[in-house]
């Protein structure tokens, strides 16, 4: 008589905590451009991604390494203000290729209220490209400039300026904390001049729109 365990083996990317193909199928169907929301350790990843029974294209993509060789970026690589630069530069990007709207693909992340993936969803909201989404789980601006950051910094310098250089140690080597807001809008000003065509155009699109 035949017999044995009965069970399915998941499918490799699975197994390895990669990718959820339920959630995949059903981000698939919408039949728009994933944006590709991606933080590791150091740094962040966004991409629009178009669906291609060859292969996914990537129709347009920034790495917060970007920022500081090419911007002016002096503050950290995964943080919040640096997830939205580096958003609003990929929806810049992919405004210049025709890309317009787009789903939120945040991998097997939780979404959290208020998180880094969701201070990306805000910068490709912000350059113009049309996501789904609730603004209950965005950041404030305050998060988004890191405001918080520098009023944390300039707060500890005052009452505790040895833990302020063991915390902040790297960040005042590049730039002092309490200044960040301030790059942060200078290297958003950047971006905007490099791509003012295009940013310009996707917001008389908005504002026909909204207009009908």
């Amino acid at each position: 008589m035949k017999g044995g365990p009965k069970y399915k083996v998941p499918l490799r990317r699975r197994r390895e905590g990669k990718t959820d193909y339920y959630e995949r199928i059903a981000l698939l169907s919408s039949r728009k451009p994933r944006m590709v929301v991606r933080v590791s350790n150091k740094y962040v990843w966004v991409q629009f991604i178009q669906f291609d029974l060859k292969g996914d294209k990537v129709v347009a993509a920034a790495h917060s390494k970007e920022l500081s060789k090419l911007y002016g970026w002096k503050g950290g690589g995964k943080s919040t203000c640096a997830v939205y630069l580096t958003s609003f530069l990929a929806a810049a990007r992919a405004l210049s290729k025709g890309v317009t709207e787009a789903v939120l693909d945040i991998g097997l992340r939780r979404p959290t209220k208020g998180a880094r993936v969701f201070a990306a969803l805000r910068g490709a909201l912000d350059a113009g490209v049309h996501v789904p989404h609730s603004d209950e789980v965005l950041p404030s601006d305050e998060r988004i400039k890191c405001e918080h950051v520098a009023s944390y910094a300039a707060e500890l310098n005052k009452n505790d300026p040895e833990r302020y250089k063991r915390l902040f140690s790297a960040q005042i080597a590049r730039l002092p904390p309490e200044e960040i807001p301030k790059n942060f809008d200078e290297v958003l000003e950047n971006i905007k001049k490099e791509y003012a065509a295009v940013l310009e155009a996707a917001s008389k699109k908005a504002e026909q729109v909204v207009e009908k």
